[in-house]
């Protein structure tokens, strides 16, 4: 499937192996660059999402999937990721135009789904258990890991396919089945990625995608009795009700929601390659990711040089087409995100923050919903901007002293998923990592993750763990097998402790 096969119609949806049409009504999906519709995503009925959950339960008692060896999981994943290898363009169109994120940067993305594959696949036959060496004569007692069953997948729209596959990874090296359901902004990818799982080799029901609203297709997702794990991507708020409906179910549930992190500049740090950190932390995606460095703290002494390089650095950025190579910010997902950053901006001004770049939309790019990127100074730390969650290419610069200030007001607040700080001096680098609330520390770099290492966060950020190592144990069980080989009768009403 191309951008121009699914223009002007209504996508599929993928169950048991197959693509069909959704008897749901159709949801307009809009290109951000231009605010024209440019597909339709069918809202899912409970009977067809229970279909896909069915599908995917049939899968794990299938013995085409559930006696496969590990090495043979392995050896399907890697043929997938060769398949992939070969669609990293055609996917990265379907998803700039499904979001608006710049091609350059979904092709990127695009090119990093097989590297997770891999790295997966060669995971997938060393999950190993232990054993354990109890104080039982006689006695042997070792662990074994297993699948979880059906992983409910729910995806957000800033960079749909990357973060499935963070999830579908592990998940396939687990000998997992997947129901995706992503969101009703961005859905062509994962529609798209579907038929690539069944040209590798995938037995029907392994992978499912049903697409719709949250409190339809995802309500009728997160409440069926048949998923044993929910992974979600998204929002504090609709992560909160997910997790309220999971705990209903007693589904365990993993939750990367969002974030406010903390972008540090110390004094001594380099500020020409601080000021290009802060730029690529806050602007890159349009400030749509998760771990935008949205908080930018300054120290004192340098405050005044490091915002006029930020601003220059912001006063160069090409905004435009999403398409061209040359343009470096693109337009919002959502026109209610567009509406959102003009809210904050009012907001901020009027508790006294000082406009010093952008807050407006730009001139001559017709509908598209593309906003300038804006910088705020003079923020304090009780203001909205430095306290909720924007995801737009808004930056708010506050001012600290010393590493005691800069800690107070840095892990005050409600979110601890990323962070990263700017200085030559390694002392004082790793005392901020060891003191600063967050799930993920960069040190001298920023938004520079990698499959190989566990990402995640804490209070209102989420729970849960994705890549490394880290993501096998977040999806698979471990099981405890003990064997008494002393032949011996024990007494059948004392139970056999530890002594």
């Amino acid at each position: 499937m191309t951008v121009d096969t699914l223009r002007d119609t209504c996508l599929p949806i993928y169950i048991g192996g197959e693509y069909m049409a959704s008897a749901g009504a159709p949801i307009d999906s809009y290109d951000p660059a231009t605010g024209e519709v440019w597909c339709q995503v069918p809202d899912c009925t409970d009977a067809e999402v229970d279909a896909a959950v069915k599908a995917a339960n049939a899968a794990m008692n299938n013995p085409a999937w559930r006696d496969m060896t590990q090495s043979q999981r392995g050896l399907l994943m890697l043929k997938l990721a060769d398949l992939l290898d070969a669609h990293v363009e055609r996917l990265a169109e379907v998803e700039t135009k499904d979001n608006g994120k710049l091609l350059r940067e979904m092709r990127a993305l695009s090119q990093a789904l097989p590297v997770a594959l891999r790295y997966f696949a060669g995971m997938a036959d060393k999950i190993e258990g232990t054993t354990i060496p109890v104080n039982k004569p006689d006695m042997l007692n070792f662990t074994v890991r297993e699948p979880l069953g059906v992983v409910a997948v729910i995806i957000p729209w800033n960079s749909p396919l990357y973060m499935m596959m963070r999830a579908l990874a592990p998940c396939l090296a687990c000998g997992n089945a997947v129901v995706v359901k992503p969101s009703e902004h961005a859905s062509a990818g994962a529609v798209a990625f579907a038929g690539l799982m069944k040209e590798a080799g995938f037995p029907d029901g392994v992978f499912n995608v049903v697409t719709g609203l949250g409190h339809t297709a995802g309500n009728a997702l997160i409440s069926h009795t048949g998923v044993n794990k929910i992974d979600f991507t998204g929002g504090p708020a609709t992560g909160k009700v997910i997790a309220k409906g999971a705990a209903e179910q007693l589904t365990p549930a993993a939750l990367e929601l969002g974030g406010k992190s903390p972008h540090v500049v110390c004094d001594d740090a380099d500020l020409d390659a601080a000021a290009n950190g802060v730029v690529a932390g806050i602007f890159a995606a349009a400030g749509q990711t998760c771990v935008a460095g949205s908080r930018c703290f300054i120290q004192e002494s340098v405050y005044d040089e490091v915002v006029a390089k930020i601003i220059a650095k912001a006063r160069a950025i090409n905004i435009g087409d999403p398409g061209r190579d040359d343009v470096q910010l693109g337009p919002l997902a959502l026109w209610s995100q567009v509406e959102k950053v003009e809210d904050f901006t009012q907001s901020a001004l009027g508790e006294g923050a000082t406009l010093a770049f952008g807050g407006g939309r730009p001139k001559g790019l017709g509908d598209g919903w593309f906003v300038e990127p804006t910088i705020f100074t003079d923020v304090t730390n009780d203001m909205r901007i430095a306290r909720e969650e924007i995801f737009g290419p808004v930056l708010a610069i506050l001012k600290f002293r010393d590493e005691d200030d800069l800690l107070e007001m840095a892990n005050d607040s409600d979110f601890a998923l990323a962070s990263g700080i700017w200085t030559q001096n390694m002392n004082r680098a790793l005392r901020f990592m060891r003191r600063i609330e967050a799930g993920m520390v960069w040190i001298n770099t920023y938004r520079s993750p990698s499959v190989m290492s566990p990402s995640g966060g804490h209070k209102d950020s989420g729970y849960g763990k994705h890549n490394g190592f880290a993501a096998i144990e977040e999806f698979s069980r471990i099981k405890t097998v003990v064997i008494d080989y002393s032949g011996a009768q024990q007494d059948a009403f004392v139970m056999r402790v530890n002594k």
